[in-house]
């Protein structure tokens, strides 16, 4: 070994190939299919406690889904292989195309790599959204790495993605009606919409709160999406551009 002091403190580094290099051997190769569309899908841990602490506005906080779609769009500048992203709440994917070899596909370096800088970023534009409100703890995502061979099925997911937003957006803004305007408690206003359907709904913010649910914002009902600009020379090099889907 090489013997070296770094701070007043004595380091001794390893030589390359030295007896301890077979622990390589322990580490799992994880590729991705080869000729597929990558999808990265990150969530957010523990948003419903994060949201409450940090005073976001229900049933949507613009502030909120603003600070999702920046870091997004961050994350696409990064990474000149994404080429679409749909946003939600507080989950967001990322669509790679398919010849991508970014990290040699590798499942647990693309997942780890995307979701630590939307995170970071997140931390990182946090004041420019919420100047009022100190981040009191840091955020926490998950991530996983899913592979789609064809353009229908991907078409299908990003369809199911949307279809989720509209369902969950639909229940909630009944959900917060009841609370915030009605007085219900939050276990009465879920006793109260338990076995309701959409148009059930759609009736209950219309004939309750005058509330024509088709008028909210695109951005509520059916999320966000974020594409490369085709016009630039570059695909791979062109921003991104963001759209209300």
């Amino acid at each position: 070994g090489i013997n070296a002091e770094y701070g007043g403190l004595q380091i001794q580094t390893t030589m390359a190939k030295s007896k301890y290099e077979y622990v390589k051997k322990f580490e799992v190769a994880d590729p991705l299919l080869p000729s597929t569309f990558i999808v990265i899908r990150i969530d957010g841990k523990g948003f419903h406690k994060f949201t409450k602490d940090h005073s976001y506005k229900k049933p949507n906080d613009e502030r909120g889904l603003g600070l999702m779609n920046s870091c997004a769009i961050e994350v696409m500048r990064q990474f000149g292989d994404i080429v679409f992203a749909i946003g939600l709440s507080d989950e967001y994917s990322f669509v790679f195309r398919k010849d991508s070899n970014l990290f040699q596909r590798r499942a647990s370096k693309l997942v780890s790599t995307i979701v630590s800088y939307f995170a970071s970023q997140f931390v990182f534009q946090w004041r420019s959204f919420f100047p009022q409100q100190e981040l009191l703890y840091p955020p926490c995502f998950d991530g996983r790495a899913v592979c789609y061979p064809d353009e229908r099925i991907l078409k299908d997911y990003l369809s199911w993605r949307q279809v989720d937003c509209h369902i969950n957006n639909l229940y909630n803004t009944c959900f917060w009606k009841l609370v915030l305007e009605e007085g219900l408690s939050e276990t009465q206003a879920e006793h109260s919409l338990r076995g309701t359907l959409s148009s059930d709904k759609n009736e209950l913010l219309f004939s309750k709160f005058g509330l024509n649910y088709n008028n909210e914002p695109d951005m509520f009902r059916k999320g966000s999406i974020l594409f490369r600009d085709k016009t630039s020379s570059s695909s791979s090099s062109s921003s991104p551009s963001s759209s209300s889907s």
